[in-house]
């Protein structure tokens, strides 16, 4: 009777312990991460359709300078990368992304409030600075599950995924501004990070264990830091990332610009943004099934190959048609310039990260902020050339992604 009084407790924390070691399936996974990682694409894109309507009650007198609602919004996620990199090492991934989405709540409520460009502009750089923890914290789970041509096969599934939201975001800033006002897109962010953030907290468990975190010391964080800042790999391939991100955050920052006042979509810019959004995300599912067949690198190389060839065609359309080629014809070379985008972005920094182990939310802030501090300059200096015209786009698209070509080939080579 005794024997059996002791072993009862032990079988029931057996089974609790191994309720508690189940990990989700792969599919919830995926969705989760690309839930959760579509947070930052959700804060950006839908504000898209309102920069105009957002500007006005700000009484903006320089149109494009409500282009910084977007740009400054990387700038916030260069300093929280920053931050929850180091954080995530240390006290784990859930914590993290809990406290990240809080700090992302409080910058909304700042935005829903803003009565002039520099309290939004400050509300914005607060979200994206919250929003960092999420996304920096999804990266090192990643991380900590998968590695390799694994990892890249599952980002490209998260991608796949992820994409759903630049498509749909801004029909659904559009839809409602129709109904409502610009304050009730950033609302929605409130409740959508509200939900993801229960789903985290309820169904995923931590997956870096107390006995590898890294306590938080200020010698540990500059010896992580060099080792990663004079890793080869790791830099060369940041540096490419964050070039070649530059010139189409440009694209991002400047498409209402470029659909509504250039090309006089009107309320069809949402569609047409989520048609180029669409490119990307079949470039994902393409290689989620052939990257571990083909290696990350191969479909790199061809994909950056495809990216300067559409970039020079669209340069050449429009010296051809002084600045604004033909719509069609523009629309068709930005969807296969983007869907050589959907095979670079994944990959790329998979191979960044993958030397990094243990390291990976440090990395992944070290990565993350680098390609911040490097693309948002180049966006705004793009940006700042954007009147009539797209050829600062296409020039854009040609001159950084020569740059992002020579850092990938500096880090293939022996």
């Amino acid at each position: 009777m005794s024997s059996n009084r002791h072993s009862a407790p032990s079988e029931t924390n057996s089974k609790a312990n191994s309720k508690k070691k189940v990990d989700i399936s792969l599919f919830e996974f995926v969705a989760l991460m690309a839930t959760m990682t579509s947070l930052v694409a959700l804060s950006i894109d839908s504000v898209l359709p309102a920069l105009s309507q957002i500007g006005a009650y700000l009484k903006v007198t320089d149109p494009s300078q409500t282009h910084l609602i977007v740009s400054l919004f990387f700038v916030g996620m260069a300093f929280g990368q920053l931050y929850y990199g180091p954080l995530s090492d240390d006290r784990g991934r859930r914590y993290v992304i809990i406290s990240g989405l809080i700090v992302f709540a409080i910058g909304s409520l700042i935005c829903i409030n803003a009565e002039s460009l520099e309290v939004m502009l400050i509300g914005r750089v607060i979200q994206a600075f919250g929003v960092s923890g999420p996304r920096i914290a999804t990266l090192a789970v990643i991380r900590d599950k998968y590695e390799g041509e694994a990892m890249a096969r599952v980002m490209s599934f998260i991608m796949m995924v992820f994409i759903l939201v630049p498509m749909l975001a801004p029909i659904l800033g559009q839809t409602i501004l129709f109904w409502f006002s610009w304050q009730h897109i950033f609302l929605s962010f409130l409740v959508y990070g509200t939900l993801i953030g229960l789903w985290f907290f309820a169904r995923q468990p931590e997956t870096l264990a107390k006995e590898k975190r890294l306590p938080f010391s200020w010698s540990q964080l500059w010896i992580s830091s060099k080792f990663i800042l004079s890793h080869k790999l790791v830099m060369f391939y940041t540096l490419s990332s964050g070039t070649i991100f530059g010139a189409f955050l440009a694209y991002i920052s400047s498409s209402q610009t470029l659909f509504q006042d250039i090309y006089n979509t009107g309320e069809l810019f949402p569609m047409y943004f989520a048609m180029l959004a669409l490119s990307i995300g079949l470039a994902s599912f393409i290689n989620g099934n052939l990257v571990m067949r083909l290696g990350m690198r191969k479909l790199c190389n061809w994909a950056m190959l495809g990216w300067l060839i559409f970039s020079s065609v669209l340069t050449a359309l429009c010296f051809a048609y002084d600045g604004v080629p033909p719509f069609w014809q523009f629309v068709a070379v930005l969807f296969c310039a983007f869907f050589c985008i959907g095979i670079l972005f994944g990959n790329v920094k998979a191979m960044a990260m993958q030397p990094l182990g243990d390291m990976a939310g440090l990395g992944a802030a070290i990565i993350g902020s680098l390609s911040s501090i490097i693309s948002v300059p180049a966006a705004i200096f793009v940006s700042s050339f954007i009147d009539a015209s797209i050829t600062p786009v296409a020039l854009g698209f040609l001159g950084f992604g020569s740059v992002s070509f020579v850092f990938y080939w500096n880090a293939n080579k022996p």
